[in-house]
């Protein structure tokens, strides 16, 4: 690699690396992640998610204007083959806390799910058991996990098509016991920059496929999705994300939600005219260009229809 080369490769990095940095700081920012005094757990798997995130919450607590701790911690769950020395020489080389948790909860999945079955939804919920009641042994006040914006986005389709529900992963989340809260700083983050940020970082990443199952289908098909609506429209992963941060319960139809049983007519208060109301809620649905071609049609209800539609 030429120096040019390998000054634009470290330039690109700095551009990534402080990227990340703002979204995470930006996301403990909306939330109230972390406070003064936290103790905070991270959850780390060995994947890229949970490295970066680690490595980031390492960085920013050197400069925040709160003290907090940073404990690792990694469940050992005896899939064959797992590489028990990675984690423990990584996290040594960093000289950050860190614990081992050791539990079998890979005999009780394969005793439980039959052969050629997902594992992963049994195996996630008895990991997350052990690393609550683990989380209260030794005095954390927040457990931090690798989740990304992807990962919200894909949760709320999930939720969506299979289970009939109009919900994601919320970037902080009280337990329902309110012993533990979680909360994902990556939240803001594009699984993208996660992976260029691991491989300019070389993180020693240990496969999730030690135990042979296979692959949740759903989540993949999801995903997929989402790819190719992605390539085919840039940015609308970033925008559907922004509209679980928009959420409008008057116009949806849940009604815990919203008190529709109790709506009542007001005409005698001063405001809009029914006409006017309507061209407001016509001129925030047309982009500057729609709303040009739909002048020039007079507002023909069918015609501009035809016009809001145009790709």
């Amino acid at each position: 690699m030429t120096i040019d080369a390998t000054r634009k490769t470290r330039l690109e990095f700095n551009k990534l690396q402080k990227r990340l940095r703002r979204q995470v700081g930006q996301a403990i920012i909306d939330f109230n992640m972390i406070e003064a005094g936290d103790k905070v757990m991270v959850c780390l798997s060995g994947g890229k998610d949970s490295y970066a995130m680690l490595d980031i919450l390492m960085s920013l607590q050197k400069s925040a204007p709160v003290r907090f701790e940073l404990v690792a911690v990694n469940m050992d769950q005896k899939q064959p083959g797992f590489p028990e020395h990675v984690l423990p020489e990584y996290l040594d080389k960093l000289g950050v806390s860190y614990h081992i948790v050791e539990k079998d909860t890979y005999s009780i999945v394969k005793e439980v799910i039959p052969e050629g079955k997902t594992t992963c939804g049994l195996c996630s919920r008895l990991r997350r058991g052990t690393l609550y009641g683990f989380a209260e042994q030794i005095g954390a006040t927040k457990i931090a996990l690798g989740h990304h914006r992807d990962d919200i986005v894909e949760t709320l389709f999930l939720n969506m098509f299979y289970g009939g529900k109009l919900k994601a992963m919320p970037p902080k989340l009280l337990a329902d016991d309110k012993r533990n809260i979680i909360i994902r700083p990556l939240a803001y983050c594009k699984e993208s920059d996660l992976i260029d940020f691991a491989e300019a970082k070389q993180f020693p990443i240990i496969p999730c496929n030690l135990c042979g199952s296979q692959e949740n289908l759903q989540r993949q098909a999801v995903k997929a999705m989402l790819h190719q609506w992605e390539r085919q429209h840039p940015g609308r992963t970033e925008t559907i994300f922004s509209a679980i941060q928009n959420v409008q319960p008057s116009q949806l139809a849940d009604t815990t939600l919203f008190p529709f049983t109790e709506l009542m007519l007001n005409r005698d208060s001063e405001g809009a005219t029914p006409s006017e109301d309507a061209e407001l809620a016509l001129d925030a649905e047309l982009t500057p260009s729609r709303h040009a071609a739909a002048t020039e049609l007079n507002s023909d209800p069918v015609e501009v229809i035809n016009v809001m539609n145009l790709s």
